[in-house]
């Protein structure tokens, strides 16, 4: 450790250009997997509010609550206890004079049962009367506000904001709470049907309609529209990010370790074994590595204080330190090319 230190000391622009490197591929990491985690939580975030485990839809639905509906006669056929919901889903556009138009969700819900019950609001109240709504705080940004009058769609029956709940999205969509009523007005359906599923936080919930499917929780997910395909994208993009970082790093110690095989040929004449030579390289790497990723974090911990709201990111520091380990390990991987060489160094050849 102390033979690298007195090297990187000695050649200071040399190996602050590779921690530069270092910076920048830790720095580009930390950013695509905080941002991959924010748009995979805004896919999610009410579902994980909900915390369920069962989705039961009509069973040629897709998977998709969008596509879904069930008649009354299959939601009377359906067991719904205390850890049971009906919901309606529907997608609408909210309309208001003085703000922009924003592309929601509508979620109909009723007030008798857990997602209603267990909602928790920034501001307001919860719905209690016709033609109230409860919506996602990022819409607050767009400037919506408690007791506004807003229009669905191009209905024209308004609706009244009288309540914001944090972190209510699903498919990167906020969400309008509403009367599972509404939803019915809202998507302009046959008195026939009831609702587009039901949701449960029983793990075992069976269905005993065969036009009906319960799925679990993860394999909806799985299949929201385009969810898998993000996921799959930044895996693969900080995957090969990884693989380039050890590539740079194992070249970069190759050329600086053949660079200086004339002085390991002298310390390996004066009797210096290969085995120090080796932890050398090896500490100088994770030396190199850990200043890389530790500048890399404060700038992504910078950014976190600067970055818009609107930004979907989320800096999740187990996960952070979960690819700033797999970084390091990296870097251990990369000092192998280079300790080959110096294993086989031969000083009377070296020398000459």
């Amino acid at each position: 450790m102390f033979l690298a230190l007195k090297e990187i000391k000695h050649e200071k622009l040399r190996y602050g250009l590779v921690i530069a490197m270092i910076v920048l591929i830790s720095y580009l990491i930390f950013i695509l997997t905080s941002l991959a985690q924010g748009l995979s939580s805004q896919n999610t975030s009410a579902i994980d509010s909900w915390q369920i485990n069962q989705v039961v839809l009509n069973k040629d639905a897709n998977v998709s609550l969008r596509q879904s509906f069930l008649t009354t006669q299959q939601v009377n056929s359906l067991k719904q206890g205390k850890d049971d919901a009906l919901i309606g889903q529907a997608a609408v556009v909210v309309k208001h004079h003085n703000n922009s138009n924003v592309s929601a969700t509508f979620i109909g819900i009723q007030p008798n049962q857990f997602i209603y019950k267990d909602m928790r609001l920034i501001k307001g109240h919860k719905v209690n009367q016709p033609n109230q709504i409860v919506v996602d705080s990022s819409m607050m940004n767009d400037g919506y506000r408690l007791g506004q009058w807003v229009q669905l769609n191009s209905l024209t029956q308004k609706y009244q904001i009288v309540g914001f709940v944090k972190d209510a999205k699903i498919n990167i969509s906020p969400i309008v709470y509403g009367n599972l009523s509404d939803w019915h007005n809202i998507s302009n359906l046959n008195n026939n049907l009831a609702a587009s599923g039901l949701v449960s936080r029983d793990r075992h919930y069976q269905v005993n309609n065969s036009d009906l499917k319960a799925y679990a929780v993860n394999t909806f997910i799985k299949n929201l529209p385009g969810y898998t395909a993000q996921n799959t994208t930044f895996e693969f993009m900080i995957g090969f990010l990884m693989v380039i970082s050890l590539i740079v790093i194992a070249i970069f110690l190759y050329i600086i370790t053949n660079q200086k095989l004339p002085n390991y040929a002298v310390l390996r004449a004066q009797g210096i074994p290969a085995k120090t030579l080796v932890i050398n390289t090896i500490s100088q790497s994770m030396i190199l590595v850990v200043s890389g990723i530790g500048i890399g974090a404060l700038f992504t911990w910078l950014t976190s204080l600067v970055i818009p709201a609107a930004v979907p990111m989320t800096f999740n520091l187990p996960v952070l330190t979960a690819v700033a380990c797999g970084l390091m390990i990296m870097s251990v991987l990369g000092a192998i090319l280079p300790v080959r060489a110096i294993l086989k160094i031969d000083p009377i050849k070296v020398i000459g």
